[in-house]
């Protein structure tokens, strides 16, 4: 009995330390984990202050910061319990390199997450589309998706490397835009007045662009007119807006100027060459 009490006393120092060593291991991870989340968010509102950094490089810098800090935390808390953290980093630098190995494919995605934040060919706010048919406004790119946002409101997320392979069309790059807008002239009526009073309206509108100054010109002959052509920049920022109300101030003016709408015309002639009355259809 004695001897049992003796052993026993013998191991509870033993147990006291380990118990101890839970205590501060689990201590020392929600600790690392939580001090990981706030450093995570501080780095967000940070950058996101902050004029000279990019908004689109946020997420990867704040993934990258948070998960520094972890990886410290859990080398921490296993050298606690008498790990030889050389060892471990040895075979951590094994077991990446099989993993890596093994998963091409998401560090293809990684690295292609990288060239997209240092060329930046998209940045967040930015509205693009990709030559695999995809486009919306990025959202955020990250250490292993781009994430887009349609026009109809549904988010779409790619892998890094589908969007570094595709050709990539940014709408939003440049401050300016051009913009054609066809204007059809039927036969008959005076092309030379419509292009004056088109370009009235195009000195006259506030989002058009005067430098470089509006073009109107007669661009093609069609079955149902000539086919006038109105250019004009504008902000990117207006493209749309302007776009839409050019559409409906062309055809309203010259409307109540007089203009036929271009309506193609057909020609019938009878079997002994008279021509018959024309007749007026849309194709």
């Amino acid at each position: 009995m004695q001897e049992a009490y003796d052993g026993f006393a013998g191991m509870f120092p033993r147990f006291f330390d380990l118990g101890l060593n839970l205590v501060v291991a689990l201590i020392t991870l929600i600790i690392g984990w939580w001090v990981s989340a706030i450093l995570g968010r501080w780095v967000r509102r940070a950058a996101s202050r902050s004029p000279r950094i990019d908004p689109t490089i946020v997420p990867m810098f704040q993934a990258a910061v948070v998960w520094s800090v972890r990886i410290f935390t859990l080398i921490a808390v296993l050298a606690r319990f008498g790990v030889q953290t050389a060892s471990l980093i040895a075979v951590l630098g094994a077991a990446g390199l099989a993993i890596g190995l093994a998963l091409q494919g998401t560090l293809q995605n990684i690295s292609a997450g990288i060239m997209l934040l240092i060329l930046r060919p998209i940045r967040t706010g930015e509205y693009v589309a990709l030559s695999s048919g995809t486009e919306g406004t990025v959202s955020e790119v990250g250490l292993f998706l781009t994430r887009l946002v349609q026009g109809d409101g549904i988010n779409v997320s790619l892998p890094n490397s589908t969007v570094w392979n595709a050709t990539i069309t940014n709408y939003s790059r440049n401050t300016t835009r051009r913009m054609d807008i066809p204007v059809v002239i039927q036969y008959g009526d005076d092309v030379g007045d419509a292009i004056e009073r088109l370009k009235k309206l195009m000195a006259e509108h506030p989002l058009v662009n005067q430098d470089p100054a509006p073009m109107i010109m007669a661009t093609e002959y069609r079955d149902n007119g000539t086919l006038v052509t109105v250019r004009a920049w504008a902000q990117a920022a207006n493209f749309w807006d302007l776009r839409w109300d050019l559409f409906h101030r062309i055809r309203l003016m010259l409307s109540e100027a007089g203009f036929r709408p271009p309506i193609p015309v057909r020609e019938i002639q009878a079997k002994d060459g008279s021509a018959g009355p024309a007749g007026h259809h849309a194709d």
